[in-house]
């Protein structure tokens, strides 16, 4: 608006100059074709020409087009102003920041949610059918982890003691593009939605559909009594830490099996009756469930072989930096100046491995990671050939981030955005396929520090009311299989506008 004052100004007095040039001689004007001098035209009764009314004409075009402008830059802005009062106002930054959080978290159920169901679609339609919705899937995917890396730089720089207000401008844009990114994908996914069902067709095809997932269930039913012993076997084999992320991994795992009973039977009974409808809607509930039910076994299951490669890889790691060590024992003079101390605190490292793997059950992982440290420091220190720690360091680093996405995506409706950031920063850094060795131990902290905060989150939460969503409901509205307390419906492909669709038909 300031542009268009100003312009506005400027017309004015381009208005007003011609007054004071009035009585002046009017020049006489020359007939270019003719070649004579035309008589003198009368000028206005007002001493103004028409050439003099040409520049304010100019400036007043000029002030009407920063007018337009300056209106269009307001329009884009709109979605982070309010008008309390009756003026413009842009809306509180710690608003704008709550808002971001609330969306990253929206967005990431309905990416997890639509892979899951995504994936049941592509076991019964065609590759080439469900194609279109993988690459929404895809784009939708690709914005919220461009969101997520926005809102690591954000939590990083106050990490720093850089808070959102001292950096306001910067911060309301980063705010603003998380906001906008993920907005984007939940359109996205929300277009698709209508497609997708028409792909999945479960109101068509209900009775087959349970029929599927009856199988299913019967598999992952048989796996969790195993699951139990393994958990058993691990407190035995290592330390108590060590099984502690599954420890009550079994028996979520049967809860949500219950609540999967409960709905295969409800969707059953309205198959038999031709409710397509309310099938689907209770057969959506039932899916959510028993694939957390899945997650949870198949955790079980890849914490123990992942103890168990740490346990068989661990002996040859600590020889080889060992080896080091001895050499650079040997010729210190050949290392940099801080070579001597860091032999100390290398020393200090595969000692303590050492000690802990020969005093009885020991946690591998955990060892695997002080032998990368010590690795690491000789590296830093110029300690000679030192082994590829990157190798050493992928198994722990792995492990972890694959634990908390688990832990995350069957407690993921009491998860907020902070624990879901730093899991997706690991992600990146561990997804390249090229990460460093640096790059690979802070991958492997943001891991365990999601992990962290997501328990932290559930804690806080504690136990949801079961509502009407029947046996194991509470467990269920935990995982964000269903929506609010038992009665928003189960969560489908879709975005934040249509992935509680079906919530009409869940009675």
């Amino acid at each position: 608006m300031t542009h268009a004052v100003l312009g506005g100004l400027v017309a004015v007095g381009w208005l007003v100059l011609p007054l004071a040039r009035a009585g002046a001689d009017t020049p006489a004007t020359v007939a270019r074709g003719a070649g004579v001098t035309a008589p003198p035209v009368a000028a206005p009764q007002d001493g103004t020409t028409t050439g003099d009314l040409v520049p304010p004409l100019v400036a007043v075009g000029a002030a009407g087009a920063l007018a337009a402008y300056a209106y269009t830059r307001r329009r884009r802005r709109a979605a982070t102003r309010t008008t309390p009062g009756g003026g413009p106002e842009v809306v509180p930054l710690h608003e704008l920041d709550r808002k971001a959080r609330q969306l990253l978290v929206e967005i990431d159920d309905c990416v997890r949610v639509g892979a899951e169901e995504l994936g049941l679609a592509a076991d019964r339609s065609a590759g080439d059918a469900v194609e279109p919705f993988v690459y929404d899937l895809r784009q939708a995917e690709a914005e919220l982890a461009a969101a997520f890396r926005l809102r690591q730089r954000l939590d990083e720089a106050e990490a720093s003691g850089v808070t959102l207000a001292e950096g306001e401008d910067d911060s309301r844009e980063v705010l603003e593009e998380i906001i906008a990114r993920c907005q984007d994908a939940g359109r996205r996914l929300d277009a698709a939605a209508p497609g997708f069902d028409q792909i999945r067709a479960l109101e068509r095809n209900a009775a087959a559909a349970v029929e599927s997932a009856e199988s299913r269930f019967r598999k992952v039913a048989t796996r969790t009594p195993a699951a139990e012993a393994t958990i058993a076997d691990l407190h035995k084999r290592y330390t108590p830490a060590t099984s502690l992320p599954v420890v009550g991994d079994a028996g979520q795992a049967k809860d949500r099996l219950v609540f999967t009973t409960f709905h295969l039977n409800q969707a059953r009974w309205y198959a038999d009756r031709g409710d397509g409808a309310k099938a689907a809607a209770h057969l959506r509930a039932a899916e959510g469930a028993l694939g957390q039910a899945a997650d949870l076994v198949n955790g079980v299951d890849r914490l123990a072989g992942e103890l168990a490669s740490a346990a068989a890889e661990l002996p040859v790691a600590l020889a080889a930096v060992e080896a080091v060590r001895d050499a650079a024992r040997r010729h210190p003079a050949n290392g940099s100046a801080g070579l001597v101390g860091q032999l100390g605190h290398t020393e200090t490292l595969l000692s303590g491995v050492r000690h802990v793997t020969a005093a009885g059950p020991y946690d591998p992982l955990d060892a695997l990671r002080r032998v990368v440290e010590a690795a690491a420091g000789l590296a830093r220190a110029g300690g000679g050939d030192v082994p590829d720690g990157r190798a050493y360091a992928l198994l722990p680093a792995r492990s972890a981030l694959a634990g908390a996405s688990c832990f995350i995506g069957t407690h993921r409706g009491a998860v907020d955005s902070e624990a879901r950031t730093r899991l997706a920063e690991a992600e990146r850094l561990l997804g390249s396929g090229s990460a460093t060795l640096s790059e690979v131990r802070r991958a492997d902290d943001l891991a365990r520090e999601a992990r962290r905060l997501a328990e932290r989150d559930v804690r806080a939460y504690g136990n949801p009311a079961a509502g009407r969503g029947g046996a194991g409901a509470g467990g269920a509205v935990l995982g964000g299989i269903l929506l609010s307390d038992g009665e928003g419906g189960p969560m489908s492909y879709g975005g934040p506008h249509t992935r509680g669709r079906r919530a009409a038909s869940f009675t």
